[in-house]
């Protein structure tokens, strides 16, 4: 039997020896990464609860409840950002990508080697297809909170909006590919398409804050 936990610990240790070594935007990313490996585990934990108790079965819950779930887990840390930290924007989308990133990395790590992994195309496929998912629902996450930041309008109900939108990103996608046929291509391709479409505006909101012209948004 494997364990997720065992999992953890054994990709977690070298990147905890690396933070040793490394500094500023680096150690930050690494850090962030392994706390994207920790929401995970810890959304399992929250997700398999509520599988039992609701008795929906794997596939529901992997399209009603899991979504819901994990994209609060990866808010969590986000909003301590903002409201206890208060960090440039620049960092906060740092943070969210080497969350993202931990949190998918970690996802296929079990996935695998719980002895699903099928064909070498089918792990491509997934590699793509879920690592990017949960970095473009993150990515879609955190831009929605600057923002709402920059106009002075961070509120409860601006804070749902942007997490309604991560939320039905993600939920979309496993609805898709909860079942074989044209709606699974349809769904693997998803996170690719939304990944191309973000990467324009998120270049020109990282290449505002390089020249000056865009405000770091800090709350004052």
């Amino acid at each position: 039997m494997i364990y997720a936990e065992n999992i953890l610990i054994c990709i977690g240790i070298p990147f905890l020896i690396i933070l040793l070594f490394v500094r500023g935007n680096t150690q930050r990313f690494v850090a962030s990464f392994m706390a994207g490996m920790a929401i995970c585990l810890l959304a399992a934990y929250f997700a398999g609860f509520l599988n039992l108790v609701s008795g929906y079965g794997e596939n529901n819950t992997a399209v009603y409840i899991s979504p819901f779930i994990e994209e609060i887990m990866k808010l969590l840390p986000l909003l301590f950002l903002l409201y206890f930290i208060r960090p440039r924007d620049e960092l906060m989308l740092l943070v969210a990508l080497g969350i993202g990133a931990g949190f998918a990395t970690f996802e296929n790590c079990c996935y695998l080697l719980t002895g699903d992994a099928g064909s070498l195309p089918f792990v491509v496929i997934r590699g793509m297809a879920v690592g990017v998912m949960h970095i473009v629902s993150i990515l879609t996450l955190v831009l929605g909170l600057i923002l709402v930041r920059r106009y002075r309008v961070l509120s409860f109900p601006a804070i749902i909006g942007a997490l309604s939108i991560s939320t039905t990103f993600h939920a979309l996608y496993n609805l898709l590919v909860s079942k074989p046929g044209l709606t699974s291509y349809l769904g693997y391709a998803l996170p690719l398409v939304t990944a191309v479409l973000l990467y324009v505006p998120y270049r020109r909101f990282v290449q505002g804050y390089e020249s000056g012209t865009v405000s770091t948004g800090q709350i004052s």
